[in-house]
């Protein structure tokens, strides 16, 4: 770990919205005094800091930032568009919006196996975004959402803690990393005081790969409806009834096989839903959460008559461990 991407032990945590402002002025002075009147790309996915990143950027530079976001068509309903409408129209971002739905999905076909989807996913991004990257003429820096995490990880080897690592070495980018030491409670307060909406600044962990590790096995664009249109139920339903910020995540899996049922009076064929809530700390341990029954009866309802292809719902009642969150 550099000097740089240590956090000194006098810094204060971001607490409130005087030691966020605090902060932000603060930002703002070294990222003109980095950048200059150079041009900064970001690979903006709409998670919690990457958009952090493009608000504190759009306040420094304003559309000197270049802001890709891939729709690889693995988001959550309603996703693309909330970044659409928050950066581009909101904030009059310089926004590049790339629907690569049908490319990600085609290489996805028929691959069954949870890892090498993560490696599809992941290695397509790259390509995506490299591809945009050379279009645009004049880009000498790369911004990245690194958080301090990240970088603790890095240094005991749990993971790298660059973002977008694998861009090929022509691309020769400074990077900027303006919340590099700070801690996730801290980025959350930073993206209010930059007038983040909350269910963006709040929005609970999404793996990388998105639904594609929900859609289990195989990928199908059926399957993902029904893990795309269930989620956006279950997620509507917690806020409704106060969950959302007492579960610390919660989501729909669909697997890759159907049981029988009946509808209208016929026999059908359709695939099940399962539901998971769950609480931890620090992500190595989790708690089921105690959804009240009449609530997850609601939420059933909801999905068996508004989600098409699905006839059987199901509560995951497995805590990590012996389970994982993810069920890829």
């Amino acid at each position: 770990m550099s000097y740089d991407d240590k956090r000194p032990e006098t810094m204060e945590r971001i607490v409130d919205e005087k030691l966020a402002a605090a902060f932000i002025d603060e930002q703002i002075a070294r990222i003109r005094e980095q950048v200059g009147d150079g041009k900064v790309l970001l690979a903006l996915s709409g998670g919690v800091d990457s958009s952090v990143v493009a608000a504190l950027l759009i306040r420094a530079i304003g559309r000197n930032l270049v802001c890709v976001h891939v729709n690889h068509g693995l988001l959550r309903k309603g996703e693309p568009e909330q970044v659409v409408q928050v950066f581009r129209h909101e904030m009059d971002a310089n926004l590049v919006y790339v629907d690569a739905v049908d490319r990600f999905l085609d290489r996805l076909a028929g691959v069954s196996d949870p890892e090498t989807k993560r490696k599809i996913i992941g290695a397509e991004f790259i390509r995506v975004f490299e591809e945009e990257a050379r279009k645009l003429e004049g880009i000498g820096f790369l911004a990245q959402g690194t958080i301090y995490p990240d970088i603790l990880e890095s240094k005991d080897g749990v993971k790298a803690h660059h973002n977008v690592g694998g861009l090929p070495e022509d691309l020769d980018f400074e990077l900027v990393e303006p919340l590099k030491l700070l801690y996730k409670d801290e980025v959350r307060v930073v993206g209010k005081a930059l007038g983040l909406p909350d269910s963006m600044v709040y929005r609970q962990p999404f793996p990388g790969p998105g639904l594609g590790v929900r859609c289990l096995g195989a990928i199908t664009r059926d399957r993902l409806e029904c893990v795309r249109e269930s989620d956006a139920i279950l997620r509507e339903e917690f806020a409704k009834n106060g969950l959302a910020g007492k579960v610390w995540q919660y989501f729909t899996v669909v697997p890759d096989f159907r049981s029988v049922g009946v509808r209208d009076g016929k026999r059908s064929f359709e695939y099940p839903v399962i539901i998971r809530a769950v609480n931890t700390k620090d992500a190595m341990s989790a708690t089921v959460e105690d959804v009240p029954f009449p609530l997850l009866q609601h939420i059933t309802d909801r999905i068996l008559n508004e989600v098409k292809g699905v006839n059987r719902v199901c509560y995951d009642m497995t805590p990590k461990p012996v389970g994982t969150i993810e069920w890829e």
